[in-house]
């Protein structure tokens, strides 16, 4: 099941950062996660915290730290001042010695030499217990937006079964009215085998009875109404299912199989392939359940 968050965090005093929680569709569950050097800590306890709320998906964390050089202090540094007074000094007179003007030095531009400022510290790593309070509400949003995502395909899930069990009412139908015309048949044909050769009638009936018992699709009928409910009780129950439902719509699709190798019917054929494709239709979706 696909899911994104973001945020962004600071501690006021020249660090911030930025997490990025997203996931997609997979197999199991894939935890990658991209952590700044010095925050190795948080890994575990991210890893247990994700691995709560997500079950199946290849999900995807990381993190970006910016720490503003020089955010802590901002001095003037007296003892450069001092150095740079005397060259200043020394600068003059040598000036006046060779007979060159020289003009007087405005503090202002004394000021703004960068060396005589102190170049502040660099702000330490956010504490890892402030970054995994900080990463609660992320994980928070993440799971809202699954949840949503959740609902809408519930719905999506339970309106394709619904199809399915249309499908299946519609097969069991025309399985039902052939019934009476297919045994005619086979009645005809044994009573012309019978009168046109020496067969054994009793032997001819065996034989007759094995044929219509494989073209019989009632199994296949009540398997399939079996599984539409199972399908059932997995979108109600909720949670993660995925596993399970792509198991129940590989069971779907094997009885759609039987039904059209058994069918001996045009029309009950061609309701096994649309069943057969709205299976394969559901068995896409389940793909996105967790």
């Amino acid at each position: 099941m696909t899911g994104f968050a973001a945020r962004e965090g600071t501690d006021g005093r020249g660090t911030t950062w930025g997490w990025e929680l997203r996931s997609v569709n997979a197999r199991g569950l894939d935890l990658r996660l991209r952590l700044p050097d010095g925050l190795g800590a948080l890994e575990a306890p991210l890893r247990k915290r994700l691995s709560e709320v997500v079950s199946r998906g290849s999900v995807s964390l990381s993190l970006r730290v910016h720490r503003e050089t020089g955010a802590v202090g901002h001095a003037l540094d007296p003892a450069r001042l001092t150095v740079v007074m005397t060259q200043l000094v020394q600068v003059r007179r040598a000036a006046e010695a060779q007979g060159l003007p020289i003009a007087p030095v405005n503090p202002a531009t004394i000021l703004s030499l960068r060396t005589l400022a102190e170049t502040g510290e660099t702000p330490p790593m956010p504490a890892p217990e402030t970054l995994l309070a900080d990463a609660e509400p992320l994980i928070a949003a993440f799971s809202e937006m699954r949840a949503e995502e959740g609902a809408a395909l519930a719905q999506l899930l339970s309106a394709q079964i619904d199809h399915i069990e249309a499908l299946i009412i519609e097969a069991a139908q025309i399985a039902r009215d052939r019934a009476e015309p297919q045994a005619a048949r086979l009645r005809a044909a044994v009573a012309s085998l019978v009168e046109a050769t020496d067969i054994d009638e009793a032997r001819l009936l065996q034989e007759v009875a094995a044929l219509a018992l494989k073209t019989d699709v009632t199994e296949e009928i009540d398997r399939l109404h079996a599984h539409v409910a199972a399908a059932r009780a997995l979108v109600a129950q909720g949670g993660p299912v995925g596993r399970k439902f792509d198991f129940l719509t590989q069971e779907l699709n094997r009885e759609a199989n039987t039904l059209c190798s058994k069918s001996q019917d045009a029309a009950l054929t061609a309701i096994g392939l649309d069943l057969k494709l709205a299976i394969d239709q559901t068995r896409e979706q389940v793909q996105n359940v967790e």
